[in-house]
């Protein structure tokens, strides 16, 4: 799994116009499951969400995380992460799982950062989305859970 993580101070996801999903300080998510990814990647993400320390102290440093400031997070399926654009002009997307695989392990990214006691919301699988959102800092942090 590969995700972009965004520290923000506020962001919608909004379908056909539509809020669907919302949150005030906390973390947007762009998440996407690659071919081969298991709960275990799942589980390992989003314990690294829910405690990477990305939010300032007092004195400035970043040694709080979204947990820590009582933040919210809210998680985007993105399977574009994984586009391949090495060759030609058109990426191509070979490495991402297909829905019937990754729907679930997005599901279940979701469910363990909410069993951590973090509000955690999300954009609709498969969606045509439009996702807005205000960067604080800007904070923005790639993680990949095949490189630990």
């Amino acid at each position: 799994m590969k995700l972009v993580l965004q520290r923000v101070s506020r962001a919608a996801v909004s379908i056909g116009g539509e809020v669907t999903a919302s949150v005030q300080r906390g973390l947007v998510v762009l998440l996407g499951v690659q071919e081969g990814d298991s709960e275990a990647d799942a589980i390992y993400l989003a314990e690294k969400v829910a405690h990477v320390r990305i939010f300032s102290d007092s004195s400035g440093k970043f040694s709080l995380s979204v947990k820590d400031i009582g933040g919210e997070v809210m998680v985007v399926s993105q399977f574009t992460l994984l586009a391949d654009a090495r060759k030609g002009r058109r990426p191509n997307f070979v490495a991402a799982a297909p829905p019937a695989v990754a729907e679930p392990l997005v599901m279940r990214f979701i469910d363990q950062i909410a069993s951590l006691g973090v509000p955690v919301t999300s954009g609709r699988f498969g969606a045509s989305m439009s996702v807005e959102l205000i960067n604080d800092g800007p904070v923005t942090i790639i993680l990949d859970s095949r490189v630990r």
